[in-house]
């Protein structure tokens, strides 16, 4: 289920996108810039449709996904 970004508040949604790329046992490819710049990137992809928060009620867990992704596997989200 795609949540749009709009629905969150401004706390919440930093939070989420702070843990994306935080994640400890991913490879976000998030490395090379500052947790700010990183935040500020992610936060600008997802405004502009370039990535999505889902969330899964199965795990009652919300993830960030990138757009492409997203294409691929619409039906399991």
């Amino acid at each position: 289920m795609i949540i749009p970004y709009e629905k969150l508040n401004p706390k919440a949604l930093s939070g989420l996108i702070e843990e994306f790329i935080t994640r400890d046992g991913t490879d976000s490819g998030y490395t090379q810039r500052t947790l700010d710049e990183n935040m500020a990137m992610v936060r600008d992809q997802i405004k502009r449709g370039q990535a999505f928060i889902v969330f899964d009620p199965m795990s009652n867990t919300c993830n960030i996904v990138q757009k492409d992704y997203l294409k691929n596997h619409q039906k399991e989200l």
